[in-house]
């Protein structure tokens, strides 16, 4: 299994959703995540962290509010923002990126 560390630092976009389960906007972020994945296709790996369940990687990245989208190539952080994101901005910063 690939860690995170690994995932993030590979030459591939990766859009990381920091979310926790009982945050009420993070319940938004599925879908809108799905549309996003059927839109960019290969483009960007789309993955969730549970801060709740890894707090050193919310601590790494200083996590204070969720849900936090980033988005990272080769362990850079190249675009970030905390809240709901609609899936048609997700899909302008993965292609500006692209």
């Amino acid at each position: 299994m690939v860690t995170f560390n690994e995932l993030i630092h590979s030459g591939r976009l990766v859009l990381v959703d920091f979310f926790a389960t009982w945050c009420g906007p993070c319940k938004m972020m599925p879908p809108i995540l799905k549309e996003l994945k059927n839109s960019v296709g290969d483009k960007a790996t789309i993955i969730k962290i549970d801060v709740d369940k890894n707090p050193e990687v919310a601590r790494q990245f200083q996590i204070q509010g969720v849900p936090t989208l980033i988005l990272f190539r080769n362990g850079k952080v190249l675009w970030r923002q905390s809240g709901v994101v609609p899936a048609a901005n997700l899909k302008q910063v993965i292609e500006q990126h692209a």
